[in-house]
C-alpha cells in the first residue's frame, strides 16, 4: 500500500496545512510505506494527479487535505478504480460530508487514519461527475455560488459566508420553475425553493438538508422544497437547518435511485460544493463506488451504523 496526500493550501484559510504536513512527515520517518505530499497549485491539479496515481494500478490510500472541494477533485480522478482508496482530512471551511460521523478529531489524525478500515460508500453521478455529499438546485446553488467568494473575505467563516450568501440571495426572486423527474417518473412542473439529492445528511456549512441520509444504504435522499415568501423563510431555515422540515407540508421527502430536471435557462447547480450552469441534468446513485478511509476509531464505533 503506498500513501499519498493531496494537500490544498488555500482550503479554509489554510490554518492547518503547515501542522497536518509535519503530522504526516513525523508518522512515516520511521516507517518502510512509500508516502507522497502533493501540495496542489491550481483547480484542477488534483484530479489529474489522482487519475495519473490510480492508472499505475498501485494499490494506494489517497487522502483529500482540504474542503470539499479538494475531495471533488480527487474523488473524480479516481473514480471506477477499484485500486483507491479515498480518506479526508478536514483543513475546509466546511466539511460537511463527515459531520455524518459526528466527529473531527479522528479525521486530523494521521496514525488513525493510515491505520484506518476502508469501507464501500455509495456515490452520485451528476452527469459525467461524480459527488460523495449531495446536490441541489435552486436557492441552496445559488447560495453555494456567493458562498465560494464570501469565504475568501478576511475573516468571514465558513458559515458566515453562507450567511452572506443567503442574504444576497433573498435581495432577489425566490425559486427556480424546472421539470422534475424522481426515478425516471413522468416530469412535472416544479416551482420551488430548492431541490436535493443527498448522499449524506449536511450540506451548505452545516444545514441538515437530507435527515434520514447514510451514506452507504444503497439509496440517495431526495428533498424538495415548495417556493415560499421571503418572510416565511426567516421561519423556515433555522427549522431547516436542524433538519426538522419532514413535519412541514412544503416540504417533500423521498427515497429514490435518480433525480433529473430541465429548466428554460442555465440555473446554478450544486455539486459538492462545485457550481456548474445547466439547463439539464441527472444524478443518480452509483451503489458501494468508492471506498472511503474511515479512521481507526470511527471505524470501531460506526462500522454498525454506517
Amino acid at each position: 500500500m503506498r500513501y499519498v496526500f493531496y494537500v490544498n493550501p488555500v482550503a479554509g484559510k489554510g490554518n492547518t496545512q503547515e501542522r497536518i504536513i509535519e503530522s504526516i512527515k513525523k508518522f512515516f520517518s520511521d516507517k518502510a510505506e512509500q508516502f507522497k505530499i502533493h501540495i496542489t497549485k491550481s483547480k484542477g491539479d488534483a484530479l489529474i494527479s489522482a487519475k495519473q496515481e490510480a492508472e499505475t494500478g498501485d494499490n494506494i490510500r489517497m487522502f483529500a487535505c482540504g474542503g470539499e472541494g479538494t475531495v471533488f477533485e480527487v474523488l473524480n480522478g479516481i473514480a471506477g478504480y477499484t485500486n483507491i482508496e479515498l480518506g479526508v482530512i478536514p483543513c475546509g471551511s466546511a466539511n460537511d460530508f463527515l459531520k455524518y460521523f459526528n466527529t473531527k478529531e479522528e479525521f486530523l489524525d494521521i496514525s488513525e487514519q493510515v491505520n484506518g478500515t476502508a469501507v464501500e460508500m455509495d456515490l452520485i453521478k451528476a452527469g459525467d461527475r461524480y459527488c460523495l455529499n449531495g446536490c441541489s438546485v435552486g436557492m441552496d446553488a445559488m447560495v453555494a455560488r456567493d458562498m465560494a467568494i464570501f469565504k475568501n473575505w478576511p475573516f468571514v467563516s465558513g458559515k458566515m459566508a453562507y450567511t452572506l450568501a443567503i442574504i444576497k440571495t433573498l435581495l432577489k426572486r425566490l425559486g427556480v420553475k424546472i421539470k422534475l423527474s424522481i426515478d425516471n417518473g413522468i416530469f412535472r412542473d416544479t416551482n420551488c425553493l430548492f431541490a436535493v439529492i443527498a448522499n449524506a445528511p449536511y450540506y451548505g456549512g452545516g444545514y441538515k438538508g437530507a435527515p434520514d441520509a447514510v451514506p452507504n444504504d444503497q439509496a440517495l435522499d431526495c428533498t424538495v422544497v415548495d417556493t415560499v415568501s421571503k418572510f416565511k423563510i426567516l421561519e423556515l431555515l433555522p427549522i431547516y437547518k436542524k433538519g426538522e422540515h419532514k413535519k412541514l407540508d412544503i416540504c417533500s421527502l423521498s427515497r429514490c435511485e435518480s433525480m433529473e430536471f430541465t429548466s428554460e435557462k442555465p440555473i446554478p447547480v450544486n455539486l459538492d460544493g462545485e457550481i456548474i450552469e445547466t439547463t439539464h441534468i441527472k444524478f443518480q446513485l452509483v451503489k458501494k463506488a468508492v471506498k472511503f478511509v474511515l479512521p481507526t476509531g470511527i471505524a470501531n464505533k460506526m462500522l454498525t451504523k454506517v
